[in-house]
């Protein structure tokens, strides 16, 4: 039996009608939320690193991406006078900045543990991201 989020409880106690289906918004929800502490955990084990300065762009990407998915988490919490377009936009670049994170991620998992898991965690974020995408139209 799946258990509810609390992402999946705040939207079904919301008293507004959903302009997407709750289940793939709480979904979204809660992995740009799990997004935005992998990529702020993988950006500070980066700075830790002996090669820190091959890092540089890994960093980069992480917080810029960990930005993007606290600003997409909260936006799509918010049901109240929804505005698809806004939606769509903040969605549309944290989809694109997961997958350029998960792509530079990618470059270092071999070597540092955290970059693997941080870009599973981004392409996870990227996927439902782009189905929420499909959702808005």
């Amino acid at each position: 039996m799946a258990t509810a989020t609390l992402s999946k409880e705040m939207l079904d106690a919301h008293p507004w009608p959903a302009q997407i289906d709750r289940d793939l918004l709480a979904r979204c929800i809660d992995e740009c939320l799990a997004c935005l502490q992998s990529c702020t955990a993988c950006a500070d084990a980066s700075i830790a690193e002996e090669d820190v300065s091959e890092m540089r762009r890994c960093i980069r990407l992480c917080l810029d991406c960990a930005d993007v998915c606290d600003g997409t988490a909260r936006m799509l919490t918010r049901q109240t006078e929804y505005v698809a377009a806004s939606a769509r936009a903040q969605v549309s670049s944290c989809r694109e900045l997961c997958g350029l994170c998960a792509e530079e991620c990618e470059r270092h998992a071999q070597h540092h543990e955290h970059c693997r898991i941080c870009a599973g965690e981004c392409r996870r974020c990227e996927e439902v991201c782009a189905a929420v995408l499909d959702a808005i139209g």
